[in-house]
């Protein structure tokens, strides 16, 4: 995948790394595909992202070297340390991925009082605002970037997803305003 993601000045998105994963024989998972982050040296980062569907902003986002429950785990704490008075409540939604389904992250949405939710194998609709993040993400910042190191890239997400994304760019699902301005008004 880094080669093909490589070769094609990393410009591709799912459905194209897809067509060319699947002309090579490969089999993917969609959301694995549109996950990845790579750094000027071809590793891999993972991103994973909390985002709230009330406004479409991003309420945490951390990068780990590998997609894992404790990713998953730090990410959503993160989320909620960051909204204390939200998670009364608070239903996540995520992908069958097993950072999502492991014991680690249940239990630790048990104790937090967040009701888990799912959508069915093979139908990522319910997903499509993660995936759309996923995809300007890449398109308007990480895919203009050559990073050198992890640390130059968790900044660069971080202000595009904290700054670009939540109070500059105005999104379609607000009828043009940023999630900053959508929750203010």
């Amino acid at each position: 995948m880094k080669d093909i993601y490589h070769s094609h000045n990393g410009v591709d998105g799912y459905r194209g790394m897809a067509a060319y994963l699947e002309h090579r024989g490969y089999r993917y998972s969609r959301t694995a595909v549109h996950k990845y982050l790579f750094l000027k040296n071809g590793d891999v980062r993972d991103n994973c992202t909390v985002m709230d569907l009330h406004d479409r902003s991003v309420v945490a986002s951390i990068i780990g070297r590998r997609i894992t429950s404790g990713l998953a785990i730090r990410t959503l704490r993160r989320a909620m340390d960051s909204r204390p008075g939200s998670k009364e409540g608070l239903i996540l939604h995520g992908d069958q991925g097993s950072q999502y389904t492991s014991r680690a992250f249940v239990e630790f949405c048990e104790s937090a009082g967040a009701t888990r939710s799912m959508g069915k194998a093979g139908y990522p609709y319910d997903n499509a605002p993660m995936e759309r993040y996923f995809n300007t993400l890449k398109n308007e910042c990480s895919n203009l970037h050559e990073f050198r190191t992890g640390e130059q890239m968790y900044q660069t997400v971080e202000d595009f997803a904290h700054v670009t994304y939540n109070h500059v760019r105005p999104h379609s699902y607000n009828g043009y305003k940023t999630p900053f301005e959508a929750r203010c008004a």
